[in-house]
């Protein structure tokens, strides 16, 4: 066993698209655009066409189509989506030892150790192949010492390539390229950069630590050992989490629907938070219900695939109005979001607009920094002012 780390990262191209025009040809080619219309929402992807001209995920429909008139909207379906990545996670999940699904069309892979019975890049070559041959999808991957060198080698490969860098050559791999192309280097670190006139990451390469050290402080390790391909991150087994779940049971009994219905919603956010935190997706939605004599009943309903409250909520709200036998006291009360998969908020495009996602990614990066519940919706804070809070902090 030779003791080199051998990560692979792959990469579904344009994978909404490409789904799309494998159940339409007639799109091979165009400037297609999915997730919006010329007139509202957001785009979820976008073909190579139309990125040429601009466009990119996350940009408003109308912007996007402003710069690309000629393009083909297209809604989208997510459950086509998941039944393509399904595929292909099957393949992965039954050709190599461990994985990480990433994304609905991304993941990192560890071959470590395989070089003892297989050539590593021979057996990614034999992955990419099936994944095409069996699911008609275009799939690029990197491979090298470890997850950064692997996903910048999947960013030059695309569309549709493979690229391995051997052990010892990530410094040369890594010189010609700038530094935006680092994983993670957000925009104010290469604003700073560029003002030193560091621009390629070879010029980051020359650079010593000292002078890292007084212009970004404890940041300054993690960019010198990126520029470097330096990247000793683990592969984090591919997990088949299929629930999750939270309930309350109340010190009194509680019989009126605003009390019931401000624990619903304190819960699904706190539910809806942790699915965005670990890149899910759920499509069932379910409550239960414990009345004083501990009679219990659980409803649930099947849901379009979303990490979002304002889709969660008013489901929650229908399945109290089924379940609840009005004015009976209930003792506990419970939310499950179920039937998880792999996937970015990024899905919630086909649903919502550029301000509904905007709103919940600064919530998100705020309960980040400072916890779970510094913001949330006024009904969930209204939990504060009663009798209970199943989320107090001590």
């Amino acid at each position: 066993m030779s003791g080199k780390r051998y990560i692979m990262h792959i990469d579904l191209d344009s994978f909404f698209v490409s789904v799309e025009r494998l159940l339409d040809p007639s799109l091979i080619g165009k400037a297609v655009i999915i997730g919006g219309n010329a007139q509202r929402g957001v785009v979820a992807s976008c073909s190579y066409e139309a990125r040429a001209f601009g466009v990119h995920s996350g940009m408003s429909s109308r912007d996007a189509f402003k710069l690309c008139p000629h393009a083909i909207s297209v809604r989208g379906s997510y459950d086509r989506y998941s039944e393509y990545s399904k595929r292909v996670t099957d393949i992965v999940d039954e050709m190599v030892p461990l994985y990480q699904k990433a994304s609905v069309d991304e993941f990192y892979i560890d071959l470590t150790g395989t070089d003892r019975f297989y050539d590593p890049y021979q057996l990614a070559c034999n992955l990419r192949q099936r994944v095409i041959k069996e699911t008609g999808l275009p799939i690029s991957f990197g491979m090298g010492s470890g997850r950064t060198i692997a996903k910048m080698a999947t960013n030059r490969a695309k569309p549709n390539g493979q690229l391995f860098v051997p052990h010892g050559q990530e410094l040369e791999f890594l010189a010609p390229l700038p530094i935006r192309a680092i994983p993670g280097m957000g925009e104010s670190t290469c604003k700073k950069l560029y003002e030193y006139g560091i621009e390629k990451i070879g010029d980051l390469q020359k650079v010593q630590m000292p002078f890292l050290h007084t212009i970004f402080g404890k940041n300054s390790i993690w960019i010198y050992e990126k520029a470097r391909g330096i990247d000793y991150g683990e592969i984090v087994p591919h997990s088949d989490r299929k629930s999750i779940s939270t309930e309350h049971t109340f010190h009194t009994n509680i019989s009126d629907r605003q009390s019931l219905e401000t624990s619903l919603v304190a819960m699904t956010e706190e539910l809806s938070s942790t699915l965005r935190r670990e890149n899910k997706l759920a499509s069932c939605l379910a409550i239960k219900l414990r009345y004083a004599n501990f009679e219990t009943h659980t409803v649930q309903e099947k849901i379009p695939l979303t990490a979002a409250e304002h889709i969660l909520i008013p489901g929650i709200k229908n399945l109290l109005n089924k379940a609840w036998e009005q004015n009976r006291p209930v003792r506990l009360i419970g939310v499950r979001l179920s039937q998880l998969t792999a996937g970015s908020y990024q899905i919630n495009l086909f649903e919502d607009n550029e301000q509904q996602i905007k709103l919940y990614q600064a919530m998100d990066s705020i309960n980040s920094k400072f916890g779970d519940k510094t913001v949330c919706r006024a009904a969930g804070m209204e939990i504060g002012t009663r009798s209970f809070n199943p989320f107090m902090r001590g």
